[in-house]
C-alpha cells in the first residue's frame, strides 16, 4: 500500500523526513523495514545549535552522505532493491542534462539540501517541461507567496509544489535556490525494479 508524503514535526526534521519520504515515495508501506526508519532517525539530526542543543541545526552533509551509501548498501544486500547516490558541489544543478533532471526522468527522486527560511531539505518528484514537482516537509497553510511557484495540496503522494527551473540554480538564499555551488548536495533513489535506462527515459520524454 502507498502513503501519503508527510510533513515534518519540528523546526529541524526536514532531513530525516524527506528521506522517509523517498522511501514511502518509491515503495510499498509493507516493504519499509522497522531498521529502515530507525537507522534514519537514529544518524540524522546530528547538528548542534546554539548552546549545544543537539539536533537543533537539523541534518548535516555528513550524515545525509553516510545515510546514502547505507542505503546503497541495503540494496546490494538484497534487503530492499533501493539504489542510492550522493552528489555534492556542481553535480547538484537544475538542468536539462542534469542529475537531478535524469533521475526524475528514470523514475528516480532526489532528496535535495536548498534554502528557504534557512537550509532545508525537500523531496523532488518529478520534471516536465522546465518545472519541477517537489514535497517539501514544512507546512505552511498558504504556500508560498512567489506567484510562479504553484502550491497544491491535491497530489499528497506526489507532490505540493511546482517550481519553475530558475529557481533552483542561483546562488543565493532566496526560496528554493541550491546556494553556493560549493556546499551544494543531494541524494537521488531508485527502486531498481522501477528504474529506467537511459534509452527507456529519453523514449519515454520526448
Amino acid at each position: 500500500m502507498r502513503i501519503p508524503l508527510r510533513y515534518q514535526v519540528s523546526e529541524y526534521d526536514c532531513g530525516p523526513t524527506s528521506l522517509l519520504n523517498a522511501l514511502n515515495y518509491l515503495f510499498q508501506r509493507e516493504e519499509i523495514s522497522p531498521e529502515l526508519i530507525r537507522n534514519i532517525m537514529l544518524y540524522s539530526l546530528d547538528c548542534y545549535g546554539s548552546g549545544g542543543a543537539p539536533g537543533k541545526r537539523g541534518t548535516s552533509r555528513m550524515a545525509m552522505m553516510f545515510l546514502s551509501n547505507w542505503l546503497e548498501g541495503v540494496g546490494k544486500t538484497g534487503i530492499l532493491p533501493v539504489e542510492s547516490r550522493y552528489l555534492s558541489g556542481r553535480d547538484v544543478r537544475m538542468d536539462a542534462h542534469s542529475f537531478l533532471v535524469d533521475a526524475l526522468h528514470r523514475n528516480g527522486v532526489a532528496v535535495v539540501r536548498l534554502y528557504l527560511d534557512g537550509e532545508h531539505y525537500v523531496l523532488l518528484t518529478g520534471e516536465k517541461e522546465g518545472r519541477v514537482y517537489l514535497f517539501d516537509p514544512y507546512y505552511l497553510p498558504d504556500g508560498l507567496a512567489e506567484t510562479d511557484i504553484e502550491n497544491t495540496t491535491g497530489h499528497p503522494f506526489h507532490y505540493n509544489r511546482i517550481v519553475p527551473f530558475s529557481y533552483f540554480n542561483r546562488e543565493t538564499q532566496a526560496p528554493y535556490a541550491l546556494g553556493s555551488e560549493a556546499e551544494r548536495e543531494a541524494v537521488l533513489l531508485f527502486d531498481t525494479r522501477t528504474k529506467l535506462t537511459e534509452e527507456k527515459a529519453i523514449e519515454y520524454f520526448i
